[in-house]
């Protein structure tokens, strides 16, 4: 807690765009999962800008290379995701939105079958939850195996798919964002977000 204080200002000088975010507890997602043990900075720019580590007994570091984005997040486009050619085996999902007020319950409703089918997810290698604050301004990481499974699960997975389908409708949504990178490299303790080998 205390670097994600005090390293806020450092990190928005030296970095493009950053974001110090609370964690969910393990891979679930809600606004009553919050883990005061695990904590998250979003850095974009230069690779040797290091995000706080104070009293950290354990760490994982995602390098990131950005393949999609579409929305916003704070007002700005903070990743310059354009086409690039090469193999993109793991595949990163960032997904954030900050919720209306008057919507919100409604989309906790919605958002909880596919939190439960997320955990069996074919190709899912990690999730875990984020946020800005306790209520309101939440978000997703997940790390899969490759883009063929990002589509089945986003696409084809039926309570995802009926999300995905309600969401123009119900306005659910003050901002959002939604995008995906090419998972360059990790590096530290994959137990600390969550990391499963799967077949």
């Amino acid at each position: 807690m205390w670097g994600m204080a005090v390293d806020r200002r450092r990190l928005r000088r030296d970095a493009d765009f950053v974001k110090l975010l609370g964690t969910g507890k393990g891979s679930e997602f809600g606004a009553d999962k919050a883990d005061l043990t695990r904590w998250a900075a979003l850095v974009v720019g230069d690779t040797a800008v290091s995000p706080p580590m104070r009293g950290a007994v354990a760490k994982c570091v995602l390098t990131l290379d950005p393949i999609a984005s579409r929305g916003t997040w704070a007002g700005r486009e903070p990743f310059d995701a354009r086409t690039r050619a090469g193999k993109t085996d793991m595949i990163a999902v960032l997904t954030r939105a900050r919720l209306k007020a008057r919507r919100a319950p409604a989309f906790w409703r919605a958002i909880d079958p596919v939190s439960r089918a997320l955990q069996n997810a074919e190709g899912l290698i990690c999730a875990f939850g984020i946020g800005e604050a306790p209520v309101g301004f939440q978000g997703t990481v997940s790390l899969w195996r490759g883009a063929a499974d990002v589509v089945r699960f986003a696409y084809r997975q039926p309570e995802h798919a009926a999300v995905v389908d309600r969401t123009p409708r119900e306005g659910w949504y003050a901002e959002e964002l939604f995008a995906r990178f090419r998972v360059l490299d990790v590096t530290g303790d994959r137990e600390v977000i969550g990391w499963r080998d799967r077949p």
